[in-house]
């Protein structure tokens, strides 16, 4: 099996990805080191040493190429990591186990006047704020599958999947999904009326969106996307490829969903 190790040299040092290299070379396998996105593919599997957000950027990367992944924390709070850095040597086992299990973790797919985007995590719709501009709520009408769903007066609206439903639904007072389940979730940011609360929608959907005059901001994954308003056609569907994550188990998924949360 050839096994990737992906670092991200803000967080992680070098040395560590050595050696996992050699452990995984010790247990007669191959082992290349990345540390450049662009760089990956020609692997069996992935390792990823760095935070949530750098486990967003490789699952996107990876998914393209249907590479799985498992993450070691090397950043923050890591929900998206299967490893603390403190245990790093136990990830060679398990992502050298053939038969380790898997969480497709489902992605949405946004298409803006045309131009698409893939994220693993939500996409956001943001009223701007700027120095001399006021901070007006907006009002964001929903359609899904042609149908009018219903109106979020917000300062934005959030698009999450499965994956990202952890910290934004919960935020909200909404409900935490499986990262395999066939639903995603609409939360509006900073809710102006009781009526704009999170519902939940089928994968199979499609959502559509009228945007208010002025424009919005939208982001992707904490990503720059560009900017929407009254005049565009932004549609979001689910993305047809998933991100593939390798892991102890799903008990295992919600033991560390808990501590992290606590």
């Amino acid at each position: 099996m050839n096994i990737g190790i992906f670092y991200n040299p803000d967080q992680a040092e070098r040395s560590v990805a050595e050696d996992l290299a050699r452990r995984i070379e010790r247990a007669r396998h191959s082992a290349v080191i990345f540390s450049d996105l662009e760089e990956i593919g020609g692997v069996d599997r992935l390792l990823v040493l760095g935070g949530d957000g750098t486990m967003l950027r490789v699952a996107k990367r990876a998914s393209m190429q249907d590479i799985p992944i498992m993450g070691i924390n090397f950043g923050r709070l890591g929900f998206l990591t299967e490893f603390e850095r403190t245990e790093y040597e136990q990830a060679v086992p398990l992502i050298l186990d053939a038969s380790c299990a898997r969480i497709e973790h489902s992605m949405l797919e946004a298409e803006l006047n045309g131009r698409s985007f893939v994220c693993l995590n939500e996409l956001a719709l943001l009223h701007p704020v700027a120095p001399g501009k006021e901070n007006k709520v907006v009002t964001i009408s929903v359609t899904i599958d042609g149908s009018h769903a219903g109106e979020f007066i917000a300062d934005g609206l959030i698009v999450s999947t499965p994956t990202g439903s952890t910290a934004y639904s919960l935020s909200a007072g909404g409900s935490i999904m499986t990262p395999d389940c066939a639903t995603f979730q609409l939360t509006p940011v900073c809710a102006f009326s009781m009526r704009s609360r999170p519902i939940a929608y089928s994968d199979k959907s499609e959502l559509g969106f009228s945007l208010p005059q002025g424009a919005l901001v939208l982001y992707g994954d904490g990503v720059y996307l560009g900017e929407a308003g009254a005049s565009d056609k932004l549609i979001v569907r689910k993305a047809a490829r998933t991100a593939s994550f390798l892991t102890r188990g799903l008990s295992e998924y919600f033991r560390r969903l808990t501590q992290k949360i606590s």
